[in-house]
């Protein structure tokens, strides 16, 4: 266990994530990314659609072609981050909750089988925003946790803390970021199993990161400002879901 500031990170070795859309990875785990691809351990994020339906404005990004816009950002966002293996599971935004569940598992635990995580990070069973993609994502990797895991994997589920959700939710929730008065998760700091306060170069990198989604990102930093993203983002959070 590795102190960081007044939070805790464990030894990760090799991380797999498994997102929903493009700009999940970015908010909830870029740090420890990044971190990781700076002491050289192996990165490998999952994304399961392309997030074609959610376009903020329409003549600036057409539904049509939003998928390529996201796809493009995702790429930048990795390259930022320097994570160079990614995974599409190739599923139109929106209906994730609609694949049949064996089929979404397998593709999960087939990656799993693959990359032989060591920590594996999702959505918890709240989906975070309660968006029905994030809660199937979840599933799936849940469900496939204990089909290919290798002794000693933990996984990971994303939460937030009852400090953070007061501060910076009410704000969040003009643009409808938490879908459920049930979202965002929250847990207690001493029950957190990742508790990870970025320093200032990793936080200024993370903001790059999430700036590179710029379809999704261009209306809340203009209303906020960037130091309303640097403050709610300066933390990444995980409680413990399963160990092998």
């Amino acid at each position: 266990m590795t102190e960081n500031g007044d939070g805790r990170v464990p030894e990760l070795g090799t991380i797999l994530g498994v997102w929903a859309h493009p700009d999940d990875e970015a908010y909830l785990t870029a740090g420890l990314m990044a971190q990781a691809v700076r002491d050289g351990r192996r990165v490998v994020c999952v994304t399961a659609t392309r997030g074609e339906e959610g376009s903020w404005d329409e003549e600036r990004w057409p539904t049509a072609t939003l998928g390529e816009v996201r796809q493009a950002e995702l790429e930048r966002c990795l390259e930022i981050l320097g994570v160079e293996e990614h995974h599409w599971l190739d599923y139109y935004d929106g209906t994730c909750g609609s694949v049949d569940p064996e089929e979404g598992v397998a593709r999960v635990a087939a990656l799993m089988d693959e990359v032989r995580p060591d920590s594996l990070f999702t959505f918890g069973p709240d989906g975070m925003t309660d968006h029905p993609d994030h809660k199937a994502v979840c599933a799936w990797t849940t469900d496939a946790f204990p089909r290919s895991a290798k002794p000693g994997a933990r996984l990971y589920y994303a939460t937030m803390t009852p400090q953070w959700a007061g501060e910076f939710v009410p704000r969040m929730n003009r643009f409808n970021v938490f879908m459920s008065p049930d979202t965002p998760p929250v847990t207690p700091h001493d029950e957190l199993a990742v508790d990870f306060h970025l320093p200032p170069d990793l936080l200024e990198l993370k903001l790059e990161a999430i700036g590179a989604h710029v379809s999704q990102v261009d209306g809340m930093l203009n209303a906020f400002g960037r130091d309303f993203f640097r403050e709610a983002h300066k933390a990444e959070f995980f409680r413990l879901a399963a160990e092998r």
